[in-house]
């Protein structure tokens, strides 16, 4: 009897370290990337159709790409300081934001590359081809190879010098956009009950 009793006891122990561990960080993520989202493919397209003139170096597919990342990469660090990994954002917002972009501009690498083969190697040079290239098989793999850095590295439980006590959480939490009090409250509380 106490092994039937113990085993929905341990299932929910397990869910709810996967939920703390992994998936409510990367619900999160997943918002702002989808924003992050929005913003690199209105400039991206912006740019490839003349927004800032025809013969303009950030007209071409490489240059409205990079452009285009440049502002979405700053869109989602806020995102992700502030609500994502509030709880994890360090006192040295500087070192914070270098490695944040150290880990984008590796993301825009792949972002890249994608296009690159795309446009240049396999020569599919329409707009809906660098759509496909760039925007959604580029973002997809860039945005596995950011979460896991983001989440690991850049804003690591490891890392020293971070936002960590309870007050500051549940201060992070009420500032937080889309979080009310009485929820941030209740998380620490979840969470030093576990600890």
């Amino acid at each position: 009897m106490a092994d039937r009793t113990s085993e929905p006891s341990r299932l929910s122990n397990l869910a709810s370290a996967f939920w703390d561990k992994l998936l409510r960080y990367a619900l999160k993520f997943g918002v702002v990337g989808g924003v992050g989202f929005v913003v690199d493919f209105a400039i991206f397209n912006w740019l490839r159709v003349g927004g800032l003139g025809e013969a303009h170096l950030l007209s071409g597919p490489i240059g409205a790409k990079v452009a285009a990342v440049a502002v979405a990469t700053i869109v989602t660090w806020f995102g992700n300081r502030y609500w994502t990994f509030r709880e994890h954002r360090r006192k040295n917002y500087l070192r914070e934001l270098f490695e944040f972009a150290v880990v984008a501009v590796s993301g825009l690498l792949i972002n890249l590359l994608c296009l690159w083969i795309s446009h240049y190697v396999l020569g599919f040079t329409s707009l809906l081809a660098d759509n496909i290239s760039g925007q959604f098989i580029g973002t997809a793999l860039a945005t596995l190879f950011r979460f896991l850095l983001y989440r690991y590295w850049v804003f690591g439980h490891h890392r020293s010098n971070t936002v960590v006590g309870a007050e500051e959480q549940a201060e992070a939490g009420a500032a937080a956009i889309f979080e009310d009090d009485d929820y941030a409250a209740a998380d620490v509380a979840a969470k030093k009950r576990r600890l």
